[in-house]
């Protein structure tokens, strides 16, 4: 088994949720704020994260190697930048969780077929059975965690959050396409 290379944190100094005694969450009165709503999200993000991460923990890999593992396991064979960019860690991180995953025979750089300058990463056979072991184990865990949730609640939650998240990212390329605008101004 790998060395676990990420520290578990726990959910033993997050407040403990009160469950509710039924369907009602709230009580009628109560109002939904966007504060408010922010807050639920965020405590229940960093519930669920500490989770997650103390599931792919147990496959003895850190954050970093499994989202590059899953990655490769999905995707096939990706140079670094594509790794990169899907699992969304910096340049220099991205290499060195690469360089672990090779030194443990889990991956093998190959020339690019497509550029002789560029480099693809590949899984290896015993690269590929640990990241699916470990993907099939980690979605099992997922898969508990969510059974909370209704079929119809996840759907729900599912549409809600893509589209907050959507209407969050436009107002983000509007906020650096103005940026980009006034900085091209100033420098004519």
């Amino acid at each position: 088994m790998i060395a676990c290379c990420l520290q578990v944190r726990t959910i033993a100094s997050m407040p403990k949720p009160k469950l509710p005694d039924g369907e009602n969450l709230m009580k009628k009165s109560d109002r939904i704020t966007a504060p408010r709503l922010w807050l639920v999200m965020m405590r229940s993000y960093r519930a669920l994260s500490l989770l997650a991460e103390q599931s792919i923990a147990q496959a003895g890999l850190g954050l970093s190697d499994f989202a590059a593992l899953e990655a490769l396991l999905h995707k096939g064979p990706l140079r670094i930048s594509q790794i990169q960019e899907k699992v969304g860690l910096a340049s220099g991180s991205m290499t060195a969780a690469v360089d672990r995953l090779e030194r443990l025979g889990l991956v093998v750089r190959k020339a690019s077929p497509d550029d002789r300058r560029a480099r693809v990463v590949e899984l290896t056979p015993q690269g590929r059975r640990l990241a699916a072991a470990c993907f099939e184990r980690h979605a099992k865990d997922l898969e508990a965690l969510m059974s909370a949730l209704s079929e119809k609640e996840m759907l729900q939650l599912y549409g809600s959050a893509k589209k907050l998240g959507l209407f969050a990212a436009e107002k983000l390329e509007k906020q650096e396409t103005q940026l980009r605008r006034s900085k091209d101004r100033t420098t004519k």
